[in-house]
């Protein structure tokens, strides 16, 4: 509960005048901090940190703030001061939540996302229209638990759709990560497209796979739920703090089936080891999550679209002698871009025919074909971010 709803009603309005302008200001200063060199998330972190005796209602309301002016940034170019350009931006966001067809299409196309976007991959009006909207927030729960974890929260009808029997759908106003059961490791906070990744992995127990960009462990932790923690994990990248992260969240986690290493993504891999599985998810544009961040729609550029593929074509290159005969190798990607999706993989195919053959992907849902080597997941199609997903196995000895 917050400030103002706590008080007394007559006393209510003016309070939350207040909080409102407290709100406010605070936003705007996380705004004034941001740029492409510091992005909204990590001022966020830094200027809620100053703010004594903030309530999760109110720093809530200061990060939806601030996002909602990245969403509208275009349309906010002729106004002057962020103040003023953030009280435009949550009237244009009012008006878009009343019925979304009160901001023309044309509008959508020339100013929600940069013009070359559209260049780059398929801009279509159900992606545009779903940039705008408040995104969804995912939890996943620990294998079968999802039905008493719904109401050990106090959360009602917000279980995942068929196929994802452990995602929940929160939409409280309590900090999530001050509750008992996150300290006990009965979920994680993980968008139902990232679930999506582990669910076509399909990792059994006793296996062998490896997280080569496991980053701070959010795939990890769930391809070690879905192994029953068991077999092996190993988990790598090529920043140390992040791998220092991902050793919290796997003790909170209680997850003991894996041991990190790190891999600079080079041709020099971190072990002999061959693998039943391996997973790159790997570094990308980010445009898929352009709902979720999207100040990152205006730092962004074309050029970075185009020196991550080099990257990407990498690093499936480099892992490639690391799956056995028989095993598995993901690749995945937040992104949409044509050049960081199926033209890696066209890449791919071309290079390693004589290895590797394309992997049905099974049909978790109805996206695209039922199944297929790929899966392009746009955001309008389950509520999270976008994603790419292509599979191989590795040709077996004859």
């Amino acid at each position: 509960m917050n400030l103002a709803t706590a008080l007394a009603p007559h006393a209510q309005s003016r309070m939350l005048r207040v909080v409102i302008h407290k709100v406010h200001e605070i936003a705007a200063e996380v705004i004034r901090q941001t740029g492409r060199d510091k992005p909204a998330d990590a001022a966020l972190r830094e200027v809620l940190k100053q703010v004594k005796d903030l309530a999760p209602f109110d720093a809530t309301e200061i990060a939806r703030t601030v996002f909602i002016y990245y969403r509208w940034h275009v349309w906010l170019r002729d106004e002057r001061g962020v103040e003023s350009k953030m009280r435009l931006a949550l009237r244009l966001d009012e008006r878009f939540r009343a019925g979304e067809s009160n901001i023309p299409l044309a509008e959508l196309r020339a100013k929600a996302v940069p013009a070359w976007t559209a260049e780059q991959m398929e801009v279509s009006d159900d992606w545009l229209r779903s940039l705008q909207r408040q995104p969804k927030l995912w939890l996943r729960a620990k294998r079968g638990t999802a039905e008493s974890l719904a109401e050990s929260l106090r959360l009602a009808g917000t279980l995942g759709p068929p196929g994802f029997s452990d995602a929940l759908l929160y939409d409280g106003e309590e900090d999530l990560f001050k509750t008992p059961e996150f300290h006990a490791g009965e979920f994680e906070i993980q968008d139902i497209a990232s679930q999506m990744v582990g669910l076509l992995c399909a990792p059994q127990p006793g296996e062998t796979w490896w997280d080569t960009c496991a980053g701070e462990g959010g795939k990890t932790l769930h391809l070690s739920d879905l192994m029953q923690n068991k077999g092996l994990i190993w988990a790598s990248d090529r920043a140390e703090w992040r791998l220092t992260k991902l050793k919290r969240r796997t003790g909170r986690a209680k997850v003991f089936n894996y041991r990190s290493a790190f891999w600079d993504g080079g041709a020099k891999l971190p072990t002999k080891t061959k693998f039943d599985g391996v997973l790159v998810d790997a570094p990308c544009s980010g445009i898929g999550t352009w709902q979720r961040n999207p100040q990152a729609r205006w730092t962004t550029t074309e050029n970075d679209v185009s020196e991550l593929s080099e990257i990407q074509r990498k690093l499936l290159a480099h892992v490639a002698p690391g799956v056995k005969p028989g095993g598995k190798l993901i690749y995945s990607v937040c992104t949409l871009t044509r050049a960081e999706t199926t033209e890696v993989v066209d890449d791919f195919n071309a290079k390693f025919a004589a290895e590797f053959e394309p992997m049905e992907l099974p049909a978790i849902i109805s996206v695209g074909q039922p199944t297929a080597a790929t899966k392009m997941i746009w955001p309008q199609d389950l509520g999270g971010n976008g994603m790419f997903i292509a599979g191989w196995r590795r040709k077996k000895i004859v």
